[in-house]
């Protein structure tokens, strides 16, 4: 039997092909295998306002009950538009104490001037140094979203020439390199009157990479797996130098780095290893992380049993308001339920934005809601390509 996005293992695998060169970096003993079937699901990638069509409507149905457009707004209450767009990273985690603050993964900020890129990269190297980061780390926008700008920086040279991509005066994130390759997106929810927090969602993210074989291409390799396939644009564009090269034998080439689903990673809802103690777990740490209700936090982990057990978590990115139950991107969610999902989701943005305004907290309107949209906008033109 012939294997594709595989578990990385002889003994667990997918026929999802005729060839054994694609699978999935980091989905090993730590993680069950992609379930059978290659292909994409039916609204995978479906355009953005497609599938929150339902969300609008029901978002305006929601505002009359309320009496406020911008209510949900006010869910994450000591950040700013709540984190839903245009928001630095930087804030969240500077907010972050105790727990929190231990369990984020080292970073610093860097915000670009007027001096040369190669001079910045050694100003920029000598903050990283401080924080104890080495090489290789990871280089993000400070504000962005769906893992754009996203690059890992192996030697100076490559820090130079992500920093020439910044306009004068915008920031971007250095942060150290998870010690553990699985990742995950764990989507939380509190409720501000009781204090008790929940779970709600948690998806498995997999990384696909390429074997060589010694005689076909990087393109062909990739076009023979019936889900890569189908999506080959977003691996064609990154891998554009090497789309043409024959892979030696052997030889494995990652096809993504930032794994998000955009780029090309593949999820997989994983809410079936929720558990009292990972619950647990997650409270404790955002206990110490002041106002926030509401959002997802991308973390890397050792492995799935120390993962039910709320240990060895690292925390890559804590998001605000915007943030998905990423489960809805796995292959096999129903239509339907994905749009249940989605319009759950905002419907308790509106009940803890109507909670906070109680406590005397205002909606900031939707004019600061456009202005922060406007920021990200005209900044993610000038970054760089992701990995």
């Amino acid at each position: 039997m012939t294997k594709a996005l595989t578990d990385g293992s002889d003994t667990n695998s997918i026929a999802t092909g005729d060839t054994d060169h694609i699978r999935c970096l980091n989905a090993q003993e730590w993680q069950p295998a992609l379930r059978e079937g290659g292909q994409i699901g039916l609204f995978e990638f479906w355009p953005t306002w497609l599938m929150y069509l339902p969300v609008v409507f029901d978002w305006l149905r929601l505002a009359a009950v309320h009496r406020s457009l911008s209510l949900p707004l006010l869910a994450n209450p000591l950040l700013p538009v709540s984190g839903m767009v245009g928001v630095a990273k930087s804030e969240l985690m500077r907010q972050a104490v105790g727990k929190c603050d231990a369990a984020i993964l080292p970073w610093i900020r860097y915000e670009t001037d007027d001096s040369s890129a190669q001079e910045q990269a050694d100003v920029c190297l000598e903050r990283v140094a401080r924080r104890g980061i080495s090489f290789p780390f990871v280089c993000k926008p400070d504000i962005g979203c769906r893992g754009s700008g996203v690059k890992l920086i192996h030697n100076p040279g490559q820090l130079e020439q992500a920093i020439s991509s910044y306009p004068r005066g915008a920031a971007l994130l250095c942060q150290k390199l998870a010690n553990w390759e699985p990742e995950a997106g764990v989507f939380y929810v509190r409720d501000p009157a009781t204090g008790k927090g929940e779970i709600v969602s948690l998806t498995f993210k997999y990384s696909p990479s390429v074997r060589g074989d010694g005689e076909r291409t990087l393109a062909e390799l990739v076009a023979t797996d019936k889900r890569a396939g189908a999506v080959l644009h977003l691996y064609r564009d990154r891998h554009r130098e090497h789309w043409h090269k024959v892979l030696p034998e052997g030889e494995k080439f990652r096809l993504v780095f930032s794994a998000s689903h955009c780029r090309g990673a593949v999820f997989r809802d994983a809410r079936e290893h929720i558990t009292p103690a990972l619950t647990d777990a997650m409270h404790a740490i955002l206990s110490d992380l002041p106002g926030y209700h509401y959002g997802r936090l991308d973390v890397k982990f050792r492995d799935i049993d120390s993962l039910r057990r709320g240990e060895t978590i690292e925390i890559v990115e804590i998001n605000g308001a915007s943030s998905e139950s990423i489960h809805i991107w796995d292959k096999d969610t129903r239509l339907g339920d994905a749009i249940s999902t989605l319009l759950w989701q905002y419907r308790t943005l509106f009940k803890l934005g109507a909670h906070h305004r109680e406590q005397g907290h205002q909606p900031p309107g939707l004019r600061a809601l456009l202005r922060h949209w406007q920021i990200e906008r005209a900044l993610t033109r000038h970054y760089p390509s992701t990995d």
